[in-house]
């Protein structure tokens, strides 16, 4: 980069709205090829933002801290669109309310199949416990997994960069898997997608249909829930 550039991001840089336009406009080029694609979901517009943002950090030799500065707008609203999803959830209270049994057991064992498949292939390939333990709940959404890795002696740092991958993954592959296996119903589509990949997914299972979205966002809480209870259960059990 010349200096004359650099300068001219220095400045820039100094600006905390800076890092709030950069998210917008890398989100926007994310749907943008995103559209372009057809909506496949391996062009997942989250995705796209991130590299995008990630490589220009790395050009521009900015920070993390410097770019949250701006970015935390964005950070703060992820409260409100969680709590927003309860919409579409009250507005398919009936089927959970018929699905209530099925949607436990469910939950339980869907919460230990992620956090055990996780660190059983880490097991397997040799990783360090701290590995492995930032691995356990990398399911859960961000605040909550992070802060039971933290509990239980993982990498919150470490546990972070897992919870957006695995929300990726599973907003690229979650619904080609549903339809792979041969899953019809939205309920149980949503369902699954909002245990494995939290809120990244819960906005791809929004695509397939409102059911399923409402029943992922549903599953994407009280995974949350169960994560929470059930991992620094098992690592005292186990560890």
């Amino acid at each position: 980069m010349s200096a004359d550039v650099r300068d001219i991001w220095v400045y820039l840089a100094a600006s905390p709205l800076i890092g709030l336009t950069l998210t917008l406009l890398a989100y926007q080029v994310g749907r943008w090829i995103h559209l372009k694609c057809g909506g496949n979901a391996l062009a997942n517009p989250v995705l796209i933002a991130v590299a995008l943002i990630a490589g220009l950090l790395a050009v521009t030799e900015t920070n993390y801290a410097t770019y949250f500065e701006g970015a935390q707008f964005v950070h703060f609203l992820l409260g409100p669109a969680t709590v927003a999803l309860a919409v579409p959830l009250y507005r398919q209270f009936s089927q959970v309310r018929r699905s209530a049994a099925a949607l436990l057991v469910a939950l339980v064992v869907g919460s230990l199949t992620a956090a055990a498949s996780a660190v059983g292939i880490a097991w397997v390939l040799g990783a360090s416990q701290t590995t492995m333990l930032s691995l356990a709940p990398k399911s859960a959404t961000a605040p909550i997994a992070m802060a039971i890795a933290e509990d239980i002696g993982g990498l919150p740092s470490l546990t972070a960069v897992l919870v957006i991958l695995t929300g990726i993954t599973g907003a690229a592959l979650g619904s080609w898997i549903v339809r792979l296996v041969r899953v019809h119903d939205d309920r149980a589509a949503g369902l699954a997608i909002g245990v494995a990949s939290h809120g990244i997914g819960t906005a791809r299972a929004f695509q397939l249909s409102e059911t399923a979205g409402a029943f992922s966002g549903l599953a994407m809480g009280l995974n949350g829930l169960a994560t929470a209870l059930l991992i620094p259960l098992l690592y005292r059990l186990f560890f």
